[in-house]
């Protein structure tokens, strides 16, 4: 008897390893039919995919290996052969082969063209001079930061999307950054008149100065050959070092052309439904094709639907990709901003409801439709929303509130999140309906996001939709009253505090091993900061050491406060407030010789604002050598200890408060906590140091000290609650000791102490139980562990200083590892920034406006 033969596998070409290259391998191996295809991968670039979206991060740390979207092994585990740095050159549809760059002849049954697009330069003359580049792959990047090393000012020719993000870049690297837009207004596409209006207000308040209205009419040469200029079409020159041109892209449809497949009349492979070419064996995705209905679409999102549109077709399933939804919603030099639906009101007898706060250059408008919908908007400066209003703008269903409350800051009524429709496609990167998300939960039993995020794929794109996502499972699951799963992530199914105990209790010292024997994949953005949290609060060595510097965020990073405008600042510890004459020379002789601008904060410290990140070292080495230490303004630890001036000096003082208030600063310095940690002591009732707002307060009686806890300022005041009274100060430091290490043991990632009190079972009187009355038995355990971290406490900065691997970090630049010339201006001056005054240019502070639609009717 003969035994049966296996069929070899197909062959599958896909030219281009892009992000939509990448969706388009996983989506295959997410079909039952993929094993029979044996795949091949042609990339022009010397790497796997990448994060293009997150660019701009690798500038402010971010490795490529961290923007890659290739999982570990993935191309191992299915067999795919990947030819990097080998593009393709040519293609034979009659004998079915694809040349590529390195003479390597492919033979396909079905070939996938993902050749994304090309940046478009504008035929001015001189846009070749050397000084000109174009913002688009890793390599682009990284030869603007060799030349931004040289360079004092730079030109961003766009002002779109990626025009905006690559002023940010300039403007993070120093430069005297300038943006030119040939349209009336930034981001013209996605925001309107008023969005746009504010969108140029807060960046230039960033001191990136704005040109609108004019076009780039030539790069000029200086004698050197390099740029020195840029001529705008409005006769004004702009000096610069370097250009970068971000003014659109355009599909790569080369290979198309050359063999003779269809391409629409402004580029882009002509596809169908299928995403299928002409051809039958050929399909296009991403931004190199046209979609059936005429568009090339430019954004992920659509790429990614194309991708797993393709996908299914080719394991004989069933898929189509009609269009897509063009929403954004991203951050670009700091500032929040978000369209989707219809923008700018297209609809006949659209209405705009829109809400302007010039005070902290918030704008927002709704476009209702005439029967009660929402039809689109615009979002600048607080977008929170964006993930409710998206979906409901794509529902097509007449909203079930007033649409004054869905733009209203809550004070006013505003801040109410209505539910979500069944149909409203709440992850529009692979398409998830809201109805997808709850059947999910109903039908599989599944009891947390990542369960959800794994079974439906929502969330796991752009992730804007993710808070959205969190409100319907989390209501989904209560409906049915069902507990909701309190996961830290994906990769953990253990909260925090598990986690916390996990570590301390088996002497895990890095991520690794705990993700090996503890959780799953490699990490991210959520998990990775908090467990270099839990080891830096268990004393596990610098946070900047080994392994641990790759999970800490972009402040802990580099050990300072990033601000808007891509610098830093220094923040010295001031004990309890109380400083020197000298070291007060000592600040100010550093904030004049660095440029940098000095507040004092309501914390009773002094902020220095403005620096480079090479420039931090220097600065430090100041500050240290007069005495000063960190003030972890940067981290989730202690910020300060405010304190009045007590009985010393205050006749109404009954105790010593800034004493007290030194002494409890530097015991608790440097103590890493989910969240941040804020302090104050008064020295009598009358309270002046405001103790009741912060997380632990104490203020003086005659008798001793009261110790308030739980309470804290922001967005969500609340005032503390009062644990215990007339307490000795030796008492009152040890319940205090142990507060903090139970807060730190069991609370949640990134919850203060107000949320942790508020949720703690059985509350003020639990709390109360376990650090003054030791009922669970572990208040010798929280005070050891305090002990430790006292005694084990040590600057981070004068460590830096002292380690030159450490040091390392702070250079912007490997090719020039001194300070930059110092004539080089970063921060703007303090009337280039200042805030429009109440009702300048006629406008009011804030205002609740509605009108007809601009273009409403065209």
């Amino acid at each position: 008897m003969t035994a049966p033969t296996t069929r070899p596998p197909k062959e599958l070409v896909l030219v281009g390893h892009g992000m939509v290259g990448q969706r388009f391998l996983e989506a295959l191996y997410e079909q039952p039919g993929a094993g029979a295809w044996h795949v091949t991968v042609l990339a022009e670039e010397p790497r796997p995919a990448y994060d293009r979206v997150h660019l701009t991060s690798w500038f402010s740390g971010t490795t490529a290996e961290e923007l890659s979207l290739v999982s570990d092994k993935f191309m191992e585990r299915h067999g795919i052969a990947l030819h990097l740095g080998d593009p393709a050159t040519a293609v034979d549809r009659n004998t079915r082969t694809v040349t590529s760059a390195s003479g390597r002849v492919l033979r396909y049954d079905a070939l996938v063209l993902a050749t994304g697009s090309y940046p478009f330069v504008p035929p001015v003359p001189g846009h070749d001079t050397p000084g000109c580049h174009v913002y688009r792959t890793l390599e682009d990047v990284r030869a603007i930061r060799a030349e931004a090393a040289q360079a004092r000012t730079g030109i961003v020719v766009g002002g779109g999307l990626l025009g905006l993000e690559a002023a940010g870049a300039l403007r993070a690297l120093g430069l005297d950054t300038h943006v030119v837009e040939f349209a009336p207004r930034l981001m013209a596409l996605q925001v309107d008149e008023g969005g746009g209006a504010v969108l140029r207000r807060k960046i230039e308040e960033l001191g990136v100065r704005v040109h609108t209205g004019a076009g780039t009419s030539a790069v000029e040469a200086g004698p050197d050959g390099r740029v020195r200029a840029a001529r705008l079409s409005d006769g004004t020159e702009l000096p610069a070092d370097l250009v970068v041109f971000s003014a659109g892209v355009r599909a790569r449809d080369q290979l198309a052309r050359d063999c003779g497949l269809p391409v629409g009349e402004r580029g882009g492979i002509t596809v169908d439904t299928a995403c299928r070419t002409a051809d039958p064996r050929v399909w296009a995705i991403g931004e190199c094709a046209q979609a059936a209905d005429g568009r090339v679409y430019g954004l992920v999102a659509p790429g990614y639907a194309m991708a797993e549109t393709a996908a299914r077709r080719l394991c004989r399933g069933e898929a189509e990709f009609t269009g897509a939804d063009l929403s954004t919603k991203l951050k670009l030099l700091g500032v929040d901003v978000a369209s989707f639906g219809d923008p700018h009101g297209t609809a006949e007898g659209a209405l705009d409801v829109t809400f302007t706060d010039s005070r902290s250059g918030v704008y927002k408008k709704l476009v209702i439709g005439t029967d009660g919908s929402l039809l689109g908007g615009v979002l600048v400066g607080d977008t929170e929303a964006y993930g409710v209003l998206r979906p409901l703008a794509l529902a097509g269903q007449p909203l079930t509130v007033p649409p004054e409350q869905l733009v209203l800051p809550a004070a006013q009524g505003g801040d109410v999140t209505p539910r979500l429709p069944d149909k409203a496609v709440l992850c529009s990167c692979h398409n998830v309906t809201g109805g997808a998300v709850r059947a999910a939960v109903r039908e599989q039993g599944l009891t947390g996001i990542a369960e959800v995020k794994k079974c439906t794929k929502a969330g796991t794109g752009c992730g804007s939709c993710l808070k959205t996502l969190s409100t319907v499972v989390r209501d989904e699951l209560a409906a049915s009253g069902t507990e909701v799963s309190r996961d830290l992530c994906e990769h953990f199914a253990h909260t925090r505090a598990e986690l916390y105990e996990i570590v301390r209790v088996r002497g895990i010292t890095d991520f690794t091993t705990l993700v090996d024997s503890h959780g799953t994949g490699d990490g991210c953005d959520v998990c990775k900061p908090v467990v270099a949290s839990i080891l830096a609060s268990l004393g596990n060595g610098h946070v900047l050491d080994g392994e641990q510097a790759a999970l800490q965020d972009t402040n802990d990073h580099h050990l300072a406060n990033l601000q808007r405008n891509g610098s830093y600042s220094v923040v010295p510890r001031v004990p309890g407030g109380e400083i020197t004459p000298e070291k007060l020379i000592v600040i100010g002789e550093v904030a004049r010789d660095f440029g940098l601008y000095t507040k004092i904060t309501g914390g009773q410290r002094i902020d220095l604002f403005g620096a480079r990140v090479d420039q931090l070292p220097a600065v430090w080495r100041r500050l240290v050598d007069a005495g000063f230490e960190s003030g972890h303004a940067y981290g989730k630890s202690l910020r300060t200890v405010k304190s009045c001036v007590g009985q010393t000096w205050c006749r109404y003082g009954v105790q010593d408060s800034t004493s007290l208030a030194i002494e409890l600063e530097l015991r608790y310095r440097g103590l890493r906590a989910p969240h941040k940690l804020k302090s104050a002591v008064s020295g009598c009732a009358r309270e002046c140091a405001e103790a009741r707002s912060k997380d632990f307060g104490i203020i003086a009686t005659s008798a001793g000290w009261n110790l308030y806890v739980g309470g804290n300022g922001g967005t969500t005041p609340r005032h503390a609650d009062l644990l215990a009274t007339d307490l000795d100060k030796a008492t009152l430091i040890r319940t205090i000791d142990r507060f903090l290490m139970f807060y730190i043991r069991t609370a949640d990632r990134l919850e203060r102490t107000a949320p942790w009190l508020e949720r703690l079972e059985g509350g003020l009187d639990h709390l109360r139980a376990v650090v003054l009355e030791d009922a669970l038995g572990i208040a010798a355990d929280l005070d050891a562990q305090m002990a430790r971290h006292v005694s084990g406490y040590a600057d981070e900065w004068a460590a830096v200083l002292d380690d030159p691997d450490r040091l390392r970090r702070f250079t912007s630049f490997a090719n020039a590892p001194d300070v930059p010339d110092p004539t080089v201006t970063f921060v703007p001056e303090r009337d280039q920034i200042r805030p429009a005054r109440p009702g300048e240019n006629g406008r009011p502070l804030r205002e609740l406006v509605l009108v007809p639609a601009q273009g409403a009717g065209r």
